[in-house]
């Protein structure tokens, strides 16, 4: 199955395991609790699925790569005590804690959370003498006399033998205890990642047009070439960084990250062109309803990639009015909540100056806790900085009544909405022109499949269009994406683009 797939499936299971009865008993015991564990390629986003569960099922991660162990890290170091039996005293061996272990109780104190996933990774790489004890850890579920404490479940990820030499098999009972899931490299999957984790553009765009290149590993008489998902993601956050510093992206530059000469080479040419094409089209202008005259001729004579390039570009920029919607939505929902606990609580307090510096503490602690748990992503962390600088910013004065102490907590909240309101607005328009290119440019026909997919992966554009219903999106997604008339088109469109590549 693909990585999406996958991630689905953990969800669910991680729901199932930590189901508990009305006792509070969970409904299947931990013995039952197969470790579930991930065979697939290097660097299609294993690590990162687990991450994902992780925070939006609000639970712990503690994850290791476990080649980077030894016995005594994963097992505990040995000590010698004494124990009487039968009235005679014996000397015997006993194991300190797992460091692997410890880091579960130390996540459970530091972040609260009392149930979790404990991944490991490269899991059937591990060296000889550490063999025993990770197959000891999948069918016992302990390190050592340790045990993974209950409410934490297994998960661990290992790379098929034609990746990597050093692997090692698992035997039939080892298999036997786990849920084996077997991994593919599926673009179209990784694709709808890619549009919600803000990966370049360029990027996308490239292997929209070369799928083929999204994953590849060939010998030749030079040694390994290979191209993964990981390598893509870590180049689009090198791009972004150097267009802001306006440092050229060359082949060389592409290739430490592809190692893949050709792709490499493809790409780079690849990305040149699409800077250009962004210049050439004014992307911004057509979003602006400033279309150029000549524009309409040229992409009447342009060729496939470049008119589905266009379209790329086209779903970017608005791709950005989303993005800021979507900012300030989450702001202005954050402050409204904050001003709602505020003004609940004001009737039962004295001290309205000292009540909200309560209030904003605890807020200040639960973004804290939970940015060290891993249960917000950046962009959330960074909108919950932005309102502790606000909520800060607009502290009522002392000596104010209850009334007054309000007005002025909400006085910001009021331009908060304003800005709301402009960014909503600006995206609507800018979705209009959108359209009106489309239209214009490429009525019905595949690029216009294209381009009203690339809106329904986004869940920025998937979460405005929910708020602000579009007439023509609705329309064009129905005509041209269910039943046999999205078929049709597909089908066109991957005809044309087997004859690009």
């Amino acid at each position: 199955m693909n990585i999406k797939q996958a991630k689905e499936e953990i969800k669910h299971t991680v729901k199932a395991y930590l189901s508990k009865d009305a006792h509070g008993i969970y409904r299947i015991p931990g013995i039952r609790q197969r470790p579930i564990l991930l065979m697939g390629p290097p660097g299609i986003g294993k690590t990162q699925i687990m991450e994902q569960i992780a925070r939006e099922c609000r639970i712990g991660l503690v994850a290791y790569t476990i080649t980077h162990h030894t016995r005594q890290s994963a097992v505990g170091l040995p000590f010698i005590e004494e124990e009487v039996y039968e009235g005679k005293t014996y000397s015997i061996t006993k194991y300190t804690m797992s460091e692997i272990i410890a880091s579960i109780y130390q996540k459970m104190r530091d972040s609260g959370l009392k149930e979790g996933i404990l991944f490991i990774d490269e899991i059937n790489c591990v060296s000889e003498t550490l063999a025993p004890t990770m197959l000891q850890f999948l069918q016992c579920k302990t390190f050592g006399n340790q045990a993974v404490p209950e409410g934490w479940i297994i998960a661990a990820a290992g790379n098929p033998p034609e990746y990597n030499k050093s692997v090692r098999d698992f035997d039939m009972v080892t298999l036997d205890r786990v849920r084996c899931i077997d991994l593919e490299a599926d673009f179209s999957a990784w694709k709808e990642y890619a549009k919600n984790a803000h990966i370049h553009n360029a990027i996308v765009s490239y292997l929209e047009l070369h799928p083929r290149n999204f994953y590849r590993t060939e010998a030749d008489v030079d040694g390994i070439q290979f191209v993964t998902a990981r390598g893509w993601e870590d180049l689009s956050s090198l791009m972004k960084v150097y267009e802001e510093l306006g440092i050229p992206i060359d082949s060389g530059v592409v290739h430490e990250f592809l190692h893949h000469k050709e792709t490499a080479q493809d790409a780079a040419a690849y990305f040149d062109l699409y800077r250009k094409y962004q210049d050439d089209y004014g992307i911004p202008d057509i979003l602006a309803g400033r279309v150029k005259p000549q524009v309409f001729a040229r992409i009447e004579q342009a060729a496939f990639d470049e008119r589905l390039s266009v379209v790329s570009l086209l779903t970017n920029g608005l791709a950005g009015f989303f993005q800021r919607a979507a900012q300030q939505t989450e702001r202005t929902s954050l402050w409204y909540e904050f001003l709602k606990d505020y003004r609940s609580q004001l009737s039962d307090s004295r001290d309205p100056l000292l009540c909200y510096s309560r209030l904003v503490k605890s807020f200040e602690d639960i973004v804290r806790q939970e940015h060290e748990a891993g249960l917000i992503n950046p962009s959330q962390y960074k909108n919950r900085e932005w309102l502790i600088r606000q909520l800060n910013k607009f502290m009522p004065q002392n000596g104010q009544t209850s009334q007054e102490a309000f007005a002025s907590a909400k006085y910001g909240f009021d331009f908060q909405q304003e800005t709301l309101e402009n960014a909503e607005l600006a995206a609507g328009i800018a979705l209009e022109y959108a359209f009106d290119f489309m239209e214009q440019a490429f009525l019905e026909g595949q690029e216009m499949v294209v381009f009203i997919t690339d809106l329904t992966v986004s869940t920025e554009a998937v979460a405005f269009l929910a708020e602000h219903p579009c007439e023509r999106f609705t329309r064009y997604n129905q005509q041209l994406l269910i039943g046999t008339r999205r078929q049709q088109l597909l089908s066109e469109l991957a005809r044309d683009n087997e004859q690009f590549t």
